[in-house]
């Protein structure tokens, strides 16, 4: 393990690879990789790209790459598809998208399957985020999977995140009351080219003039991603927003709470985890579950002996 560790922080791609396999696969050995690749990271800027399904978030970032590698940063990219029913894996294929891309050695492109999170982002995504930003990627772009209010998942994990709507995507107002308005570092109104776009880009601005003292106001940038137009201002804005964070400091009390909150969900997961393991090995919970079913026991009173049977919790002197 340590081989692969070493290989990830010599630039190899194929170890890249095989870590974020791990790491979705919830590989036993991906804790003490973690641990090995953490001290690397903590470079990369993250920006999350979110939106309904069909609102061409795809072809955006197949696009802002080649604005962004133009400035030759290295980028990392983290596709997050619907998880398919029959193998647990992503379905979409964003990769094949942006099959451009697919022989410039400084763009790494993976999809990963949300694996059932209802917030658009698994445990997994989040820390193959952190073997990218190990592996030495400038920027990681994380498009994910466009699932209505859930979706504000995303601003615990990007640095900036970017909101995609269409002017063909109903009221743009009621998507906005959604949560989406408070999540958003960036708007995109993309397929700008279809008609209502000039009505869409103005309820936007309405909504941002009516939030007072707020220390940013987000830009709304029309689009037309399959032509590449409005592109080039999109990477502006978040150079923008970038600066912004970074001369307020509100970047690094931004990443100090998330380093909080990635701690806390950390202990709940071990904690969750071992205390099944343990309880699995006294109880046949299958038959718990068909006893609650007929009404014979309760979840609640099943639930405090499941506790109680075990010292998971208990001191150890």
């Amino acid at each position: 393990m340590q081989q692969l560790v070493e290989e990830l922080l010599k630039g190899n791609r194929r170890a890249a690879a095989r870590l974020i396999t791990l790491v979705e696969n919830d590989d036993r050995r991906k804790f003490e990789l973690l641990q090995a690749i953490y001290p690397h990271t903590g470079h990369a800027y993250v920006v999350g790209i979110t939106g309904a399904p069909g609102a061409g978030k795809s072809s955006l970032v197949d696009r802002l790459l080649q604005v962004i590698r133009a400035e030759g940063l290295s980028i990392g990219v983290i596709a997050v598809d619907p998880t398919s029913p029959f193998s647990d894996g992503a379905i979409l294929g964003d990769r094949i998208r942006m099959q451009d891309h697919a022989l410039d050695r400084e763009i790494f492109i993976r999809s990963m399957a949300t694996r059932g999170s209802l917030g658009g982002l698994s445990r997994a995504t989040k820390e193959a985020i952190q073997v990218l930003d190990a592996f030495g990627k400038d920027l990681v772009l994380v498009e994910t999977v466009g699932v209505g209010q859930s979706e504000v998942d995303i601003v615990k994990t990007a640095d900036t995140t970017i909101v995609v709507l269409t002017p063909a995507g109903g009221d743009s107002v009621q998507t906005l009351k959604a949560g989406i308005m408070e999540i958003a570092d960036l708007f995109v109104v993309n397929k700008a080219d279809l008609p209502g776009v000039d009505r869409t880009v103005t309820e936007i601005n309405m909504m941002l003039d009516m939030k007072n003292d707020v220390p940013w106001r987000p830009a709304v940038i029309p689009t037309v991603s399959i032509r590449g137009e409005g592109i080039e201002k999109i990477w502006s804005s978040i150079k923008e927003h970038r600066h912004h964070l970074e001369t307020s400091g509100r970047l690094a009390e931004a990443r100090l709470r998330r380093v909080k909150r990635e701690l806390t969900e950390q202990v709940e997961y071990l904690v969750k985890s071992r205390f099944w393991e343990e309880v699995k090995e006294k109880f046949f919970l299958g038959e718990i579950f068909e006893k609650i079913a007929r009404r014979e026991k309760d979840p609640y009173s099943s639930a405090c002996e499941l506790l109680d049977s075990t010292n998971f919790f208990e001191r150890k002197s």
